[in-house]
């Protein structure tokens, strides 16, 4: 695997209008500090997406400050993976649902659960 440094300013994980205003009420809804987007081995293509709430700061390098309601940290051992990626929300009947547009990704499974770069 190639080590990559954080840099703000060459990371690219953006979110989609509707991405970021669900995001937001989301994040107040819960009284959290942020989100926490990372990947974990998983399902039949490799790595699945995480999106985690936060409450406090994390100390490590990371951050991408989307606006002043709304902080994203992308993991170090994610970086590489997600790098490039649109987060989206999208409506499906009448659930909201989270979609990843990452450009690294190779495959998907059927269920859209797992990827692969």
């Amino acid at each position: 695997m190639t080590v990559m440094k954080f840099e703000p300013n060459k990371t690219s994980v953006t979110l989609s209008d509707n991405a970021r205003s669900y995001l937001e009420k989301e994040i107040l809804n819960k009284n959290a500090f942020g989100l926490c987007f990372s990947v974990k081995k998983s399902g039949c293509n490799g790595f699945r997406y995480v999106l985690d709430f936060i409450d406090n700061p994390i100390t490590e390098e990371g951050f991408i400050v989307i606006n002043d309601k709304l902080k994203l940290y992308v993991t170090q051992e994610a970086l590489p993976y997600v790098n490039g990626t649109e987060i989206d929300c999208v409506t499906e009947g009448l659930n909201k649902v989270i979609k990843f547009n990452n450009p690294k990704s190779s495959a998907e499974c059927g269920c859209g659960e797992s990827f692969s770069v």
